[in-house]
C-alpha cells in the first residue's frame, strides 16, 4: 500500500472516531442542547478562521449560494439540536446513535427526489428492514420514546442537509461553505435562545453549579464543560472535517461513505466503555441495532453493484 493511501485511511478513521465521540461529549456536557449547540458552532467558526484560504473562498461564492448555504446551516443546527436533545432525553448514547444509523436510508429517499432518479427496490427493502430495527429498539422502554423520536428526526435532517450540500457544493471551497453554514446555524440557535428564553432554562455558558456528575470538575479555575466544548468544536468538528476532506484526495467517495457508516458503531462501543450502557439495554436493542447497521452496510454495496 502506498504511503499516501495508508495515511488517507488513517486520517479517515480518525475522523470517523472523532465523529462518534461527539455523542459521548454530548452526554458529558452539562449544558442543555440549545446552549451546547450554540457554543459548538461559535467554537467551530473560530477554528475555521484559522484555515488558510477561507476568506478567498468566501469571495468566490455568489450571493445566491450564500443564502442557500445559510439555509442549510439552519438545518445543520436543527440536526445537532435534535441529536443532543435525544441524548439528553434518554440519557443514553447508544439509543441515539442507533437511530442516527438510519441516516443513509433517509438519503435513499431524498436523493432521488432532488436528483430526479428512480428509487431502487433494494433501497425500499432496506428501508423497511431499518424501520423494523427501530421498532425493536423502541422495546428498550417507554422512557426512551422521546429520545428515539428526536433521534430519528435528527437522522432525517442530517440526510436532508447532506443531499442539499451535495447538490450545491460544486467547485466552492468546502471550508468557506462550512463557515457560512456554521455561522448561520450559530445565529439561528442564538435567536432561539435569546428571543424565546422559555426554551432555555439553563445558563448559556458553563457554570460551577453544574458540577452534578462525577466526571465534571474544575481544573486551573476552568469548568470542565469548557474542555469538552473545545474538544467538540475544534477536534470533533474542525479537525475531523479537515481529515475527512484530505482523505478524499486519495480514497473514493464510496470508501469514505462506507467508513463513515461506522460512526454509530464506534459511538455505541464508547457508550458501553464510558457509561456501562450495556447494563441498561436489553437483547431487543442489540438485535434492532444490528439489523439497522446491516442495512446501512449493505446499502452502498448494493448500490455499487447496481452501477
Amino acid at each position: 500500500m502506498k504511503p499516501q493511501i495508508k495515511s488517507a485511511y488513517i486520517k479517515l478513521h480518525i475522523a470517523v472516531f472523532l465523529f462518534g465521540f461527539t455523542a459521548i461529549l454530548g452526554k458529558l456536557i452539562t449544558l442543555n442542547q440549545n446552549a451546547l449547540v450554540w457554543n459548538r458552532l461559535w467554537i467551530s467558526c473560530v477554528g475555521l478562521l484559522l484555515v488558510p484560504g477561507l476568506f478567498v473562498g468566501l469571495k468566490k461564492i455568489s450571493g445566491t449560494k450564500i443564502l442557500t448555504f445559510s439555509a442549510i446551516g439552519v438545518l445543520i443546527a436543527l440536526h445537532w439540536l435534535t441529536f443532543y436533545g435525544s441524548i439528553k432525553f434518554g440519557n443514553n448514547v447508544s439509543v441515539t446513535l442507533a437511530c442516527l444509523a438510519t441516516t443513509p436510508l433517509f438519503t435513499s429517499v431524498f436523493e432521488p427526489l432532488f436528483f430526479k432518479r428512480k428509487i431502487l427496490y433494494s433501497e425500499i427493502i432496506l428501508g423497511i428492514l431499518s424501520i423494523a430495527g427501530v421498532r425493536l429498539i423502541a422495546g428498550v422502554g417507554s422512557f426512551y420514546y422521546d429520545a428515539i423520536i428526536s433521534g430519528i428526526i435528527s437522522a432525517a435532517i442530517a440526510s436532508l442537509f447532506t443531499v442539499l450540500n451535495k447538490k450545491n457544493i460544486g467547485e466552492n471551497n468546502a471550508f468557506s461553505v462550512s463557515f457560512i453554514e456554521f455561522f448561520s446555524g450559530w445565529i439561528f440557535v442564538g435567536l432561539i435562545i435569546f428571543l424565546m428564553p422559555g426554551i432555555d432554562n439553563l445558563s448559556l455558558f458553563p457554570q460551577p453549579n453544574n458540577l452534578d456528575k462525577s466526571w465534571n470538575f474544575i481544573f486551573f479555575g476552568i469548568h470542565s464543560d469548557w474542555y469538552y466544548l473545545l474538544v467538540l468544536g475544534l477536534l470533533c468538528t474542525c479537525l475531523a472535517f479537515v481529515f475527512n476532506l484530505q482523505s478524499l484526495k486519495h480514497l473514493s467517495a464510496f470508501t469514505s461513505n462506507l467508513s463513515v457508516n461506522l460512526e454509530p458503531v464506534y459511538g455505541i462501543i464508547m457508550g458501553v466503555i464510558f457509561f456501562k450502557e450495556n447494563q441498561n439495554l436489553n437483547t431487543m436493542f442489540y438485535i434492532g441495532t444490528s439489523l439497522i447497521l446491516i442495512c446501512v452496510l449493505l446499502h452502498p454495496f448494493l448500490k455499487n453493484n447496481k452501477k
